[in-house]
């Protein structure tokens, strides 16, 4: 099997024997140490400023999601989200249940976020903005910089769903200023799922102060308190949070963040050149490294999928509802070579000789 889905991905051969071993007792200096390690790498990477603060839930990133919702804004605040797909779906649905006023500026599938798009809301109020850096349903990649520029002008605080788009393009929470950042294990970061990372500003450490959570599994006070001494307050998935130490030392070694953006960036580029002449089409205005989505112009997308897991034990990735028929994704994250490339496309091609594409 050769996995190209966007989440879970194929990890290494070093994360891959970390879950091998034995999961140890974790409230230990040793544990503790791990974890602190892992605040860093994670802080370094993101490009977070000053006074940050990263959190480690076991759940997720839609856990995530909630977290940050339910953390850091209130039935006071007013809120913009970017609604492209389904996870722009997911923040409208977290901001409707948690009570928060919200204004939901609706993408068609596949569109860029542009500035006519946000020119109607400047200088009315609002104090939130909500989006998801990279629409994994549709594969858009939002433009952070002009919605930087929008929220700098209009002083608003900044939740960015980085979940599938970490350490696969450039992300600078400092510059933008971002002041919530969420990504996961299974993107990325190539580990199993089942963690939620959130990097937090100073800026969205006062609101988690100021806030009355009232979920306490997922209180930030709480999880900050006990991370000061390297510790999560609940029993965490220890095993996979070992793998991501492992994993963010890896790309420490491997020379940082921009080697393994441009690593990713390269695989990227490299399937997309070589689908040229097939009969897909890339729906995506803008695109992320992290994946690249395919409408098929002569069959179903699903059954695209089903034919490549049944019988090439390949996996692409498929879309569910409305999309379900009409785009699959190809993913670009994970421990991938060009070689893995020329194997799908190779199948994509037998396909297409067989008349099933």
């Amino acid at each position: 099997m050769i996995n190209f889905t966007v989440g879970p991905v194929q990890s290494s051969d070093s994360v891959r024997a970390m879950g091998a071993e034995q999961v140890p007792y974790f409230r230990t200096s040793e544990f503790s140490e791990v974890m602190f390690e892992n605040e860093r790498l994670v802080k370094k990477f993101a490009k977070a400023p000053d006074g940050s603060k990263v959190v480690f839930i076991t759940g997720s990133g839609s856990a995530g999601m909630e977290t940050s919702v339910m953390n850091t804004l209130n039935p006071q605040d007013k809120a913009l989200v970017v609604n492209g797909g389904s996870f722009g779906q997911r923040f409208v649905e977290l901001l409707r249940l948690h009570k928060i006023p919200y204004t939901e500026i609706r993408l068609k599938p596949g569109k860029a976020l542009r500035a006519e798009h946000l020119a109607p809301y400047e200088g009315k109020g609002y104090t939130a903005f909500l989006v998801n850096k990279h629409e994994t349903s549709t594969g858009v990649h939002y433009d952070m910089d002009l919605i930087s520029g929008f929220c700098k002008r209009n002083s608003l605080f900044v939740i960015v769903d980085c979940v599938s788009t970490f350490l696969a393009d450039p992300f600078d929470m400092r510059e933008l200023a971002a002041d919530v950042m969420i990504t996961g294990s299974q993107k990325a970061l190539a580990c199993p799922p089942g963690v939620s990372v959130l990097v937090l500003s100073p800026k969205a450490l006062g609101r988690v102060n100021e806030a009355s959570c009232v979920c306490q599994y997922f209180d930030l006070k709480i999880a900050l308190k006990n991370m000061e001494r390297g510790q999560t307050p609940w029993t965490p998935a220890v095993g996979i949070l070992r793998q991501i130490n492992v994993r963010l030392k890896e790309i420490e070694d491997n020379g940082g963040v921009e080697k393994e953006i441009a690593r990713i960036g390269g695989l990227a580029a490299y399937f997309r050149e070589k689908i040229k002449g097939l009969p897909f089409e890339i729906v995506s205005e803008s695109l992320s490294n992290a994946v690249t989505p395919l409408h098929p112009v002569t069959v179903s997308a699903y059954d695209i999928f089903l034919r490549m897991k049944d019988e090439y034990g390949i996996w692409v990735c498929p879309n569910g509802g409305e999309m379900k028929d009409l785009i699959f994704r190809v993913g670009h994250l994970g421990d991938l070579t060009k070689e893995d490339y020329d194997k799908l496309v190779a199948a994509f091609r037998d396909m297409q000789k067989k008349g099933f594409i």
